[in-house]
C-alpha cells in the first residue's frame, strides 16, 4: 500500500485518467462502512507504480480505497481480495499490517474489485532520509536495519496463529512461482523493448528454471518487500510501522522475500558499472543503507535457514522484478495507461536480466 504520510510528494490531486466513479464509491462505503460522516473528498498516492491507490476522507477520517491497474490484468496479479485476506487477519500477529476493512467484489461498483483499508500516518523512505530524521545519528543505516528486522519478524510469524495456514500451497511453491513468472513473461514478450531483451530475459529464465533449490521452511510470503513499501513514525528509524502492499502474499518458502528484499537493495560495495549493480531507485545510494552483506548477515542472526543459495533467491528477485517492469511498460505500449513512467519501465528490463546473469553465475 502506497505510504500514508500527507506531504507534497506522498499524495495529490488524483491523477489525469485515473479518476473513478466517486458518487458510487462514495455510496457504497458509507453504506457498509460504520460511523462515516462528514464531507467526502479524494486525493492520490501517486508513487505506486501498478495499483491505484487513493487517499478518501469523510470529514476528517481518512480511508485508504486500492483497485487494480486499467487495462490487461496478468493472472493472479493485483488480487484485492487476497490482499483483504491478508489484511483483515495478519493485524492480529504483525501489527505492521494495515487493518482491512471492506473488499468489494462487485466490478459495477468503481469499475474493478477493490479494497478499503485503514489510514496510518508516517513517512515512507524513497530515495532520501526523510526531513524529520535530518537530525538523528546513522538514520538512513538504521532505517535498513529496521527494515531487515521487519521482515525476520514477518518471517516468525506462524500463519496458523492468524488463520492464514491455507492461504497458500508450500509444497512445491517455488517450481509454481517460476513457472507462474514464466507464463507472465510469455504474455508480455511480445512489447519487449527490443529482440537481444527478450533473449537476455528468457535465458535468465531457463537458468533459473535449471537451478531451483530445495525450500527449508514455509511462512507468510510478502512476495515485494522493499523499502519503500515500509513506513515509519517520522522520529522513529528502528523500527517498521507499516508495510504496505500485500496483493500478492502467500504462504511458501519466506526467503524469496530475502531476496526480493536484496533485489531492491542498494550497495556501495558493488561497482556501479557492473553487471551487478543496483538498478532501481538510484538515489537511495544516498542513504547510507547497510550492505547486501550487512543485509544477509542480520537475517541470518535471527533465523536458522541456511543462506548459501540466497544469489538464487536475489537472481530470482530480478527476474520477477524484470517481468513486472515489462508488464508496466506494455501496458504503456498498447495504451492502457496515461501514467508516462510506464513508458520509461522497458529502459531497465535488459539492465536487470544482465544482473540476474551475473548473480546466476556466481
Amino acid at each position: 500500500m502506497s505510504s500514508a504520510t500527507e506531504s507534497r510528494d506522498e499524495i495529490a490531486p488524483v491523477r489525469a485518467g485515473e479518476e473513478l466513479d466517486w458518487p458510487a464509491l462514495e455510496a457504497h462505503l458509507r453504506a457498509n462502512i460504520d460511523g462515516l460522516e462528514g464531507e467526502f473528498s479524494v486525493l492520490q498516492f501517486p508513487r505506486g507504480s501498478a495499483n491505484l491507490t487513493y487517499c478518501v476522507r469523510f470529514g476528517d477520517r481518512r480511508l485508504v480505497v486500492r483497485r487494480p491497474p486499467f487495462g490487461t490484468i496478468a493472472p493472479g496479479a493485483h488480487d484485492m481480495g487476497r490482499e483483504y485476506r491478508v489484511l483483515s487477519r495478519l493485524h492480529e500477529r504483525f501489527d505492521r499490517a494495515p487493518r482491512a476493512l471492506l473488499h468489494c467484489g462487485d466490478d459495477a461498483v468503481i469499475g474493478a474489485e477493490f479494497l478499503v483499508s485503514e489510514y496510518r500516518d508516517g513517512v515512507v523512505v524513497w530515495d532520501s532520509v526523510p526531513a524529520s530524521m535530518a537530525r538523528i545519528p546513522h538514520a538512513g543505516h538504521r532505517i535498513g536495519l529496521a527494515v531487515i528486522d521487519g521482515l525476520a519478524d514477518l518471517h516468525a510469524v506462524d500463519p496458523a496463529s492468524c488463520g492464514l495456514a491455507d492461504l497458500g500451497r508450500p509444497e512445491g511453491y517455488l517450481e509454481r512461482q517460476v513457472r507462474g513468472w514464466s507464463s507472465r513473461w510469455d504474455a508480455v514478450a511480445a512489447q519487449a523493448p527490443s529482440v537481444e531483451t527478450a533473449k537476455v530475459v528468457e535465458e535468465v529464465g531457463r537458468l533459473i528454471r535449471a537451478a531451483i533449490p530445495t525450500s527449508q521452511r514455509a511462512g507468510i510470503v510478502h512476495n515485494d518487500y522493499k523499502v519503500d513499501n515500509c513506513q515509519f513514525a517520522p522520529d522513529d528509524p528502528d523500527r517498521v510501522k507499516s508495510v504496505f502492499d500485500w496483493d500478492m502474499a502467500t504462504t511458501g518458502d519466506v526467503l524469496v522475500d530475502l531476496g526480493t528484499l536484496l533485489n531492491y537493495w542498494p550497495d556501495r560495495t558493488v561497482d556501479p558499472g557492473s553487471d551487478a549493480a543496483f538498478i532501481a531507485v538510484p538515489g537511495m545510494h544516498g542513504l547510507d543503507l547497510p550492505s547486501r552483506a550487512e543485509v544477509v548477515e542480520r537475517y541470518a542472526a535471527g533465523s536458522d535457514l541456511d543462506l548459501s543459495r540466497i544469489q538464487w533467491y536475489e537472481a530470482f528477485g530480478c527476474w520477477k522484478t524484470v517481468v513486472i517492469l515489462q508488464q508496466l511498460y506494455a501496458r504503456f505500449v498498447r495504451g492502457e495507461t496515461t501514467d508516462e513512467r510506464m513508458g520509461q519501465r522497458g529502459d531497465l528490463v535488459e539492465p536487470l536480466a544482465r544482473r540476474a546473469l551475473a548473480l546466476l553465475a556466481n
